[in-house]
């Protein structure tokens, strides 16, 4: 598997690139040549794979030089971190850096000696996040090339700083290939930091006060399971006597206190409560980097780390706690997505409320749940991508991404509308991929037990909020009135490029996931938990598949159709007499009124300022006591 350093490496140096590159033209050309080269050899990647055979593979257990830069990054990593912390007067976040980053080393240098383990692990599991990182990412910097352009014209204000952001985008993917292929747990700690601090420097891109701001609240939140990661290298370390994320899950439950250091900071990553505010601050930066942290890279290696733990997790008392905190999540991120009228703001709160189940399924640790969990991150990798794009590309246009202004945007961006409505309805509609998927994880928290009734219920209510917030963006969508503002699509090919990949990929996961179930999910259940369950029937397969074909015509046929059709206004009865044109009337007083159609968001019910501080508070509360109790008892 030689392609794997140059898989991991290849990022890193065209970020170099990326960041030595002022012309833009220059830079757009070479991103899209460096994106094709990093597909090509994760193909590559996945082609040794299967031709190989093997279930899982181990590799590289020696690489003592390789420690020694990862050791020099982990420095440069701290420095970086402490001159922001002083530039910005952030204090207290120094020691979340420069605490860690100790340990690390002194277990390293005069700590015990470690049995000698491999560094790579390369499986079913850790290939299928490869395919995501570098089809799905990759993509979104193709989106990036033309949205920044853009971004940049429209936000005159912000300093253009295109070079340094795409540097920061390939280093993001760069670290993400080496996290989710590394075995040692110092090799993930590593790239795990560099996430972290990726993340901080895209959010605070614009270096507004707000940018800023919110680019600390995620660092120091992601540095503070770093610091948990930590403990967890270093009690490993001691305890055991090797850094094997593998040895460590066959281990269970001698391993049950590094496991739960591990899952906390996995929580962190991705954003569960209450640590959720970090990914909804994320929305000041541009699209991409929205897209990037939300769907396809940084909250997936929390979710990743979560399934690698999952059969440790099965039937413990870290994993109920896990789940607990996975299902908050989804029901409060659910109703709290419901008063938001901001596109990016409903996104967040959504991939929140998804990642949730996708943590609740890794807690339970089941057969079932882990498969569902597994088909839940793809889909949602690849939907809510294509979902923040659309949103980009129409605040771009229209200039703004509040769902309201959105009215008509079937007539109006034709385009952009057809690609977010078959988003929306990937997202919540049956039968395509992620409801399905919700379905499959109910049916297995009711075969695991009867102990699970808490999260049926909590997945019922959660799942059946969903439709309040996307049922209102979908008919704003396709409803149009003789008012709707007519908007120039300014969306450049290359974004295009990017958005009809998203949904053609959609298209084809929901055709073949039968195929990829049978063929991939299912034999990585089978080499983990060593036995095989059928989780769908065939005949329910060939049934779903067949819906999903035929609903896909109908956003097609939509789209279609208003291209060819002729506006014709028909006024509305408004209970008055009409006044000429538009939706204005005179009422019983002979008054002029307008007439104002908007959705109602419930904020009074569901409003941030009722339900965020308490599921912050219920969530801290649940992961205070699962650290307790969990570390606690195991010392005991």
């Amino acid at each position: 598997m030689n392609v794997i350093p140059y898989l991991i490496c290849f990022p890193f140096l065209a970020a170099l690139v990326m960041f030595c590159v002022r012309n833009r033209k220059v830079r757009g050309v070479l991103a899209c040549i460096s994106v094709a080269a990093i597909m090509v050899m994760v193909f590559v990647l996945a082609y040794c794979y299967i031709s190989d055979g093997k279930s899982s593979q181990l590799l590289y257990e020696s690489a003592h030089y390789v420690e020694y830069i990862m050791q020099a990054g982990e420095i440069l990593l701290m420095l970086l971190v402490v001159f922001l912390c002083v530039k910005y007067k952030k204090y207290p976040v120094i020691l979340l850096s420069v605490i860690p980053t100790v340990m690390i080393l002194l277990t390293e240098y005069i700590g015990p000696e470690l049995a000698e383990t491999a560094h790579i692990r390369l499986d079913r599991l850790s290939l299928l996040m490869c395919l995501i990182v570098g089809i799905i990412g990759g993509m979104i910097v193709v989106y990036a090339v033309g949205y920044m352009r853009r971004y940049h014209e429209h936000h005159v204000e912000f300093t253009d700083r295109s070079s340094y952001f795409f540097a920061l985008l390939f280093v993001f993917l760069g670290a993400m290939f080496g996290l989710v292929l590394s075995e040692s747990l110092t090799w993930i700690f590593f790239f795990w930091e560099i996430t972290s601090v990726c993340s901080f420097l895209l959010i605070g891109y614009t270096r507004t006060e707000e940018a800023v701001r919110n680019s600390f609240r995620a660092l120091w939140m992601n540095l503070l399971g770093g610091f948990g990661f930590a403990i967890a290298i270093v009690y490993t370390a001691y305890k055991f006597r090797h850094l094997s994320l593998g040895m460590l899950v066959e281990q269970s439950p001698l391993s049950m206190i590094p496991v739960m250091l591990i899952a906390f900071a996995a929580l962190t990553k991705s954003a569960q409560f209450p640590f959720s505010t970090w990914l909804l601050g994320a929305m000041v930066a541009p699209t991409p980097t929205s897209a990037l942290l939300h769907s396809a890279t940084m909250v997936k290696a929390g979710c990743y780390i979560l399934l690698r733990l999952s059969p440790a997790l099965s039937q413990t008392t870290a994993g109920m706690f896990i789940s607990i905190i996975g299902s908050i999540t989804f029901l409060f991120a659910s109703m709290l997505a419901i008063s938001q009228s901001d596109g990016k703001k409903v996104l967040a709160y959504s991939t929140v409320s998804n990642l949730g189940l996708i943590v609740t399924c890794a807690g339970v640790g089941s057969t079932g749940t882990v498969w569902a969990g597994i088909f839940l991150l793809i889909f949602h990798a690849v939907t809510k991508s294509l979902l923040f794009q659309c949103v980009g590309a129409v605040e771009n246009s229209s200039h703004s991404r509040d769902i309201e202004t959105m009215q008509g945007l079937i007539t109006r961006l034709s385009k952009l509308a057809f690609l977010m409505i078959l988003g929306i309805i990937g997202m919540y509609l049956a039968p395509f991929g992620m409801l399905i998927f919700k379905w499959a994880a109910l049916k297995a928290f009711i075969d695991s037990g009867s102990h699970n009734v808490f999260l049926v219920i909590i997945l019922a209510f959660g799942s059946s909020t969903t439709l309040f917030y996307w049922t209102k963006w979908l008919c704003k969508l396709v409803s149009y009135n003789s008012e709707c503002t007519p908007c120039d699509d300014v969306t450049t090919p290359g974004q295009y490029v990017s958005m009809f990949f998203h949904a053609v990929m959609v298209i084809v996961l929901c055709l073949t996931f039968s195929y990829i179930s049978d063929y991939y999910i299912s034999p990585y259940i089978s080499d983990i938990f060593g036995e095989t369950v059928e989780f769908l029937s065939k005949s329910n397969l060939t049934l779903m598949m067949i819906l999903v074909l035929c609903v896909f015509l109908i956003p097609l046929l939509i789209y279609l159709r208003t291209r060819r059709m002729k506006k014709r206004t028909v006024p509305a009865y408004i209970s008055g007499v009409n006044r000429q044109g538009g939706r204005a009337f005179f009422n019983s007083y002979g008054d002029e009124r307008h007439m104002e159609l908007s959705n109602w968001y419930m904020e009074d019910l569901f409003g941030e300022k009722r339900l965020l501080k308490f599921s912050i508070i219920a969530g801290a509360a649940v992961v205070v006591i699962a650290l307790v109790l969990v570390i606690g008892g195991a010392l005991l």
